[in-house]
């Protein structure tokens, strides 16, 4: 089975909880297989909104607990340890070692140590583990996507003030369809 994206107004992780959710993932199934990662809870809602004339989603995730910022060995570690199927975790961990990947290249450094600042939060984890059970569950084995659109401007971070795109997204988005816009975020 294939999943489109349309991505004409961005994509993130909640946007894609609350799409595959709107597709028919049950959300206590979903809850119950994050619950197996080690936090102290996670509570996921869905509210369905309207934007701009168009039906969706929302998806908001809270953590009580650990709310650390972890580097690419330690998610590792977590998503490797958890109790989730074989599959799950092969693709989690292929994604996570995308950003890693990017992260590296854009630092130029090569340790598994390094700190993934905004993308190493639970919120994130939660956000691609959660994705992946999504697609596992409704079947979806390839995705395709519209052109990215980018914004512009800056955006401080950990690193203080970058360009937008930022440059690990740069490196993650080289060969992908993008287009540019006014957006200033």
């Amino acid at each position: 089975m294939l999943a489109y994206f349309d991505c004409f107004s961005g994509i993130s992780g909640d946007m894609t909880l609350g799409a595959l959710i709107d597709l028919g993932v049950p959300l206590k199934y979903l809850a119950d297989r994050l619950n197996r990662l080690p936090y102290a809870d996670i509570d996921i809602t869905v509210t369905p909104v309207h934007q701009k004339g168009i039906r969706a989603m929302s998806v908001s995730v809270g953590v009580n607990g650990d709310q650390a910022v972890r580097n690419f060995a330690d998610i590792r570690s977590l998503i490797e340890n958890c109790p989730l199927s074989d599959r799950i975790k092969s693709y989690s961990l292929q994604i996570f070692t995308t950003l890693a990947t990017s992260e590296n290249h854009t630092h130029s450094s090569l340790s598994e140590d390094e700190h993934f600042f905004e993308v190493g939060g639970t919120d994130t984890i939660v956000g691609i583990v959660g994705t992946v059970i999504c697609l596992d569950y409704l079947g979806i084995k390839n995705i395709a996507a519209s052109h990215i659109p980018l914004g512009k401007g800056f955006v401080i971070g950990s690193h203080g003030k970058l360009p937008l795109p930022a440059p690990a997204t740069l490196s993650i988005l080289k060969g992908v369809p993008v287009y540019g816009t006014d957006i200033p975020r």
